[in-house]
């Protein structure tokens, strides 16, 4: 089963999904169609990692279910990252996602351009709420409806209501660090382990496996493959936040410096840096005015701090770690192949 394919049977299963949701929506106010609208948009784009690792994690697991009922449950994943997605722009204040407006920007212009009379920033950044809480709601109904056995889809739910609460937790704890401003390796590796490691790869091969009926050994194996790889694969973002070209990760170039973002690269660098230059970060750092010199400045003392030369060599670890539990692991035949692609494509230099 190619990598191409899976992608192609979660699009089908996603838009299959919305469409059939659309109605009812349109039922209740045809005036609710620019929800739906910028729900396209966005699901769209995206590397659809998440029901991937879901999907071979169910297929390294054994899995006897019927795969549509499997796809479609992995595909449910993509409805519970478009929430993230909203709500992380939101509180980030960010422009952009996936190379178009972000969901509250898109809401804003549309009452700007409409010349409704109410304030149009916080009637975007509402309605960005709603939609990202409707996505929750519908990655809930789609998992559930997925038509996976009763006795395969409880405890899978156990795992999905475990991911959705860590989620939550770490985007907090990232929203701490902001506020904050401790700036230090280990507290923005906490962030990156619950806010993305955990959601990104290793719940959702837990998910797969977990509806699978696999073994512990099973479970356990893919576990400590994802955990690595999993912050790896957020450490390798962050980079791109900052070294990235916007062409291929759909943000403008630094969009992670103006929105301040404490993450593993500041860090490293931050611990690195000598007062004078420890000072500028501090003071260029999440300034939304930050122009392409601002930029720039902020990239050299990151590279010569050593700050990008220690989350690279932190991505090598780590991604490490995750290949020799794969090897060690009792996986073969398609999944294993598989999964070693994905350990690829989930840290790959370039978006």
């Amino acid at each position: 089963m190619s990598m191409s394919r899976i992608r192609k049977e979660v699009d089908a299963a996603l838009l299959a999904f919305v469409d059939r949701q659309r109605p009812g929506l349109l039922a209740i106010s045809p005036e609710l169609a620019p929800l739906l609208a910028a729900l396209d948009s966005l699901l769209a784009g995206g590397k659809r990692l998440r029901p991937a690792f879901c999907y071979w994690g169910w297929q390294a697991a054994g899995g006897k279910e019927p795969r549509e009922g499997v796809v479609t449950a992995a595909a449910s994943l993509e409805l519970l990252q478009a929430s993230a997605l909203i709500h992380d722009d939101v509180m980030d204040s960010s422009d952009t996602r996936r190379g178009q407006p972000s969901v509250h920007r898109r809401f804003q212009a549309l009452a700007t351009e409409a010349g409704w009379s109410g304030p149009a920033a916080p009637f975007g950044e509402g309605t960005a709420i709603l939609l990202g809480d409707l996505c929750l709601a519908w990655s809930s109904e789609m998992y559930e409806s997925s038509g996976i056995s009763p006795e395969r889809i409880g405890p899978g739910r156990a795992v999905y209501d475990l991911m959705r609460t860590e989620v939550m937790c770490g985007q907090y704890l990232d929203l701490l660090e902001g506020v904050r401003g401790t700036g230090t390796v280990d507290a923005a590796l906490r962030v990156v382990e619950f806010k993305s490691a955990k959601y990104t790869i290793e719940r959702p091969l837990h998910l797969g496996a977990t509806l699978a009926g696999g073994s512990p050994e099973v479970v356990e194996a893919l576990r400590s493959y994802g955990r690595p790889l999993g912050i790896a694969f957020q450490l390798r973002d962050d980079v791109l936040g900052v070294f990235g070209d916007p062409a291929e990760t759909g943000k403008p170039a630094g969009d992670d410096l103006r929105e301040g973002k404490r993450t593993v690269l500041v860090a490293q660098t931050l611990e690195r840096a000598d007062a004078a230059r420890a000072a500028v970060v501090e003071r260029l750092l999440g300034d939304p005015g930050l122009d392409r010199d601002g930029v720039d400045e902020l990239r050299a003392i990151i590279e010569d701090t050593g700050g990008l030369a220690a989350c690279e060599a932190m991505i090598e670890r780590y991604a490490g770690q995750a290949a020799a539990a794969l090897a060690a692991a009792p996986i073969t035949g398609e999944a294993r192949i598989a999964l070693e692609e994905l350990a690829v494509a989930a840290t790959a230099r370039q978006a």
